[in-house]
C-alpha cells in the first residue's frame, strides 16, 4: 500500500513539472487540480485504511472539478 502511495505522489509530481508547457491557464489548473487530488486522495485512502486507489481516483476526479472551475473563473481576468 506504501508503494502505491510513493508512486502515485512521484507520477503526480512528473506530470505537473513537465506536463504544462503550452496549455491555456484553465488545462494547466485542472492538470493541477487532478493532480494534487490524486495524491491527497491516496493519502487520505491509505491513511483511513481504505484503498489508496479508489482514495487517488476520487481525488483526482474532485481535484479535477475543482482545477477547472478556478480556470474558467479566471478566464476574463487574464491575457493569453
Amino acid at each position: 500500500m506504501k508503494r502505491t502511495v510513493i508512486a502515485f505522489i512521484v507520477l503526480a509530481l512528473i506530470i505537473t513539472l513537465t506536463g504544462c508547457a503550452g496549455m491555456t491557464r484553465t488545462q494547466q489548473t485542472t492538470l493541477s487540480g487532478a493532480a494534487i487530488g490524486a495524491v491527497g486522495g491516496g493519502l487520505l485512502g491509505a491513511a483511513v485504511g481504505g484503498s489508496a486507489l479508489a482514495g487517488a481516483t476520487i481525488g483526482a476526479a474532485a481535484g479535477a472539478l475543482g482545477g477547472y472551475i478556478v480556470g474558467e473563473q479566471g478566464r476574463g481576468y487574464y491575457r493569453r
